[in-house]
């Protein structure tokens, strides 16, 4: 699993100032919905190619039985703002932004070299 999460820019006119805004991600969360919770931490993890399939990374996770997950991710961003072009400013604190959960499905099977179909052998595995 991972997140993707990018820079936020906001500009905007008030009191007649020009104010811009950036929210920078900074650290993420994910909850696998079993309990178990990585993060926060500065690492988003990324996607595997295909031929890389398979590859344990920094945020995979082996569920320990089949069944429908809640799967949430949190990022946190950190900001600073700036007036009329000036000094860039940090922001005291930081936002926190969930994401709505998602159904994830974990299903387990099991694999066996057969010689014959189940019309050869009928009490063969999977017949």
């Amino acid at each position: 699993m991972y997140i993707e999460a990018t820079e936020q820019v906001f500009e905007m006119v008030l009191l007649e100032q020009s104010i811009r805004i950036v929210a920078t991600p900074t650290e993420y969360e994910i909850n696998y919905g079993d309990g178990t919770v990585y993060g926060p931490t500065p690492v988003p993890g990324g996607p595997l190619g295909q031929d890389r399939w398979g590859e344990a990374t920094q945020t995979s996770h082996a569920y320990a039985a089949s069944g429908d997950y809640q799967v949430g991710a949190t990022v946190y961003f950190s900001g600073t703002y700036s007036v009329n072009g000036g000094t860039v400013i940090p922001i005291d604190g930081r936002a926190t932004v969930s994401s709505p959960a998602q159904t994830l499905r974990v299903w387990r099977s099991e694999t066996r070299s057969v010689a014959d179909n189940c019309l050869v052998n009928p009490n063969g595995v999977g017949c």
